[in-house]
């Protein structure tokens, strides 16, 4: 497929492969609310010009001036085109009139009179009442599919389809491209989601992709899914420090560069400020840091880091805060990809994984996601650091993280309460492509953050550094 119909939205027209079929008929399929008047008018404006403009066709489903109205309140909508590259005309007299053949003609005529780039039908299911058996109506789309690919326009029908009905309906075996968006509830939280199902003579992107609405259009976050790669690529053999001296020692003299790390424990255990530990270390030698954070906000984070000396709060370090209620985890990817981008970032911290998981479609989803994430900055040299919280920290738990494999290093963290005490403890269970200390090692958090113990103070071993650590108990 050689010509290409641009939607305005980068992130849309990768997922269809560079766009829409130029010369060719498109489904824009969804339940009402889904958005695709929006989507049918972004590619009118977008694509309008006063050699070949762009006609828009309403039909018997909402009326023309509501179309007009509403369009008025999109970023996008230009007053001056009106008239000029963009046409509104309304198919609903001709049908109630003349029938279905009706509608034939009329579009045979606006094609020869207005030579358009681009057809928008809207809504083109509508048509199908007026049909008197399903004879008839594969006639008038027989007429009418002949008449578009004819001249060199573009064509988009715009309907009220559920997924059930693309096998079903006929406008489906003529379609050159089906694009669905739908609206998915889970829980209490809805999501948007966008599929492509057909694209005639080009490839696209699979799955379902998040997507919002608002006045500038559609924005779409494509499905990030890395596939494994057989080819290699180069990453620094300077290891890069934790932060903590003592714990760069538990590793093996620190991370590689381009590892990802997870570091699991309780609510209070300390893996916030290890992951602070991580990015201000980092800072301090120059390297600009991430910090993805949909725990603290900004205001909170920052007191906390005041509390050690500490400064997250501008260059070399850049705090991304998101909300956890209404977040979609594509388009915060997307986000942090770009801040990373933007700041050269060489450590990232997220905290946490958690919540990220809670706005996951499934299970198989997240997992998919923390993949994809953690290949693609390793790619690029960046390491990374994630938290998560449990509410046991044990090996026999963290077995049941689906995600931990995923991680070069894995740390646990434990926060056990005695008699009139509270005691904190690290443990070092797996580093990739190194050794590390099989001992479990109490800490303090002080004034200037975290402070592991005297190695003679060590509180035991893990037996081969994989079993059941036990770490603190109450008591101990």
């Amino acid at each position: 497929m050689t010509g290409r119909l641009r939607s305005g939205s980068g992130r849309l027209d990768q997922v269809l492969g560079g766009g829409l079929p130029a010369n060719g008929i498109s489904l824009i399929t969804g339940l009402p609310g889904a958005g695709k008047t929006i989507v049918a008018q972004q590619y009118v404006f977008r694509n309008a010009s006063p050699d070949r403009p762009a006609v828009y066709l309403s039909t018997v489903s909402e009326p023309l001036e509501k179309i007009v109205r509403f369009g008025q309140t999109l970023d996008f909508f230009d007053r001056a085109e009106i008239g000029r590259s963009v046409f509104y005309e309304d198919l609903g007299l001709t049908v109630n009139r003349d029938g279905l053949a009706g509608v034939t003609d009329q579009i045979g005529a606006l094609l020869r009179e207005r030579r358009p780039g681009v057809v928008v039908i809207d809504s083109f299911k509508a048509l199908q009442a007026f049909a008197e058996g399903p004879g008839e109506f594969r006639t008038f789309l027989h007429d009418l599919t002949g008449r578009l690919t004819a001249v060199p326009a573009a064509s988009l029908w715009v309907g009220e389809y559920g997924e059930s009905e693309i096998a079903a309906m006929p406008e489906f075996a003529v379609a050159d491209a089906i694009v669905n968006l739908a609206a998915v509830q889970m829980g209490n939280r809805e999501i948007r989601l966008l599929n492509v199902s057909k694209l005639r003579g080009s490839g696209f992107q699979s799955g379902r992709h998040a997507y919002r609405l608002s006045s500038q259009g559609i924005q779409v976050f494509p499905r990030l899914a890395d596939l494994p790669s057989g080819a290699g690529y180069s990453l620094g053999d300077v290891r890069m420090s934790s932060g903590i001296a003592a714990l760069d020692e538990m590793i093996g003299e620190g991370y590689w560069p381009g590892a990802s790390t997870l570091v699991v424990g309780p609510s209070g255990s300390g893996k916030t400020i290890l992951g602070l530990h991580f990015i201000v270390g980092g800072a301090r030698r120059g390297e600009p840091g991430v910090i993805a954070t949909l725990q603290e906000n900004p205001s909170q984070l920052n007191r906390m880091a005041r509390g050690f000396g500490w400064s997250v709060d501008g260059r070399p370090v850049e705090l991304m805060y998101r909300s956890p209620v209404d977040i979609y985890i594509d388009q915060w990817v997307y986000e942090l990809l770009e801040a990373v981008e933007r700041t050269k970032a060489r450590r990232v911290l997220v905290d946490s994984l958690m919540d990220l998981q809670v706005a996951s479609p499934d299970e198989t989803r997240f997992r998919e996601f923390v993949y994809s994430l953690t290949q693609r900055l390793s790619r690029q040299g960046v390491s990374m650091l994630m938290t998560m919280e449990t509410a046991e920290a044990s090996t026999a738990h963290l077995s049941d993280l689906a995600i931990s494999h995923l991680s070069d290093n894995v740390i646990i963290l434990g926060h056990d309460i005695g008699p009139g005490s509270q005691m904190r403890s690290i443990a070092v269970i797996k580093t990739r492509a190194s050794d590390h200390a099989d001992s479990i090692r109490s800490f303090k958090i002080g004034p200037s953050g975290i402070t592991l113990a005297d190695p003679a103070q060590e509180l035991g071993e893990l037996p081969g550094g994989h079993s059941e650590p036990g770490l603190l108990r109450p008591g101990v």
